[in-house]
């Protein structure tokens, strides 16, 4: 289980302070996909690099099975962030890496001997629908469908707790949108993962996620089920985003 506590993050500018993320509170449930939506400049990338403590929070806490992140030591707090795992909308694939060699390579990091992780890489290339001919191809060779595939197995690779999904499906078409969100749905009944899934696309955040937070200058202003809250919207800027 995931709990933010009062999370806050000030970051001090040539005029002034501002505040990206003013007192935030969350839990998040094993198993559960939690949504996030608001417009650019909402504190959605702040929130999500102070999860993993790439930001330290000016205040407030990051609480994971009940340890609070921020206590952790650099060695602890590094074997932390690979149960922590991210999707991006950009793939952030390594291009002079093969497909396998991409999935491969969290493993090599948390120090997987070669063979168990090419023979895990390949399992969880055949589930997200790239099997054995296209291990030895390289991003450029995919379309941008396939390197969300890949980089969602990549994601998977080291058996994460909890996956950030930021903007995963953003920079797809329509229809490729639609495939990335089933199989996340999939994988998520499979693993049991719990999913903070961030989005601006209110219809694709409704569909996947248990609840949604809107969010707008670094503050949750609604929550709710998913239904909830796109179908009866209370605060006025859920409203606007509704509209």
């Amino acid at each position: 289980m995931i709990e933010l506590k009062y999370l806050s993050k000030t970051f001090q500018m040539k005029d002034g302070a501002v505040k990206a993320l003013q007192n935030i509170n969350l839990t998040i449930p094993d198993g559960a996909i939690y949504g996030i939506i608001g417009m650019s400049g909402a504190g959605k990338s702040t929130l999500v690099r102070c999860i993993n403590l790439l930001e330290r929070p000016t205040g407030g806490s990051v609480v994971i099975d009940g340890v609070a992140m921020e206590t952790l030591s650099p060695a602890s707090l590094r074997k932390r962030r690979r149960e922590i795992t991210m999707i991006f909308q950009q793939f952030n694939l390594l291009m002079q890496r093969s497909c396998l060699k991409n999935i491969c390579f969290p493993m090599e990091l948390a120090g997987v001997k070669k063979a168990e992780a090419e023979k895990r890489a390949m399992e969880l290339l055949e589930m997200v629908g790239l099997e054995r001919g296209y291990y030895d191809r390289y991003p450029h060779e995919f379309s941008g469908g396939q390197r969300q595939r890949i980089g969602i197995a990549r994601a998977l690779a080291v058996e994460p707790e909890f996956v950030i999904c930021d903007e995963p499906v953003s920079a797809l078409d329509v229809s490729v949108q639609a495939q990335i969100v089933n199989l996340l749905e999939d994988l998520r009944a499979k693993f049991g993962i719990a999913m903070l899934f961030i989005a601006h696309d209110i219809a694709v955040v409704e569909y996947l996620s248990d609840r949604i937070m809107v969010m707008t200058r670094g503050k949750i202003v609604e929550t709710g089920g998913a239904e909830e809250v796109c179908k009866n919207p209370k605060h006025p800027y859920t409203k606007e985003l509704i509209a």
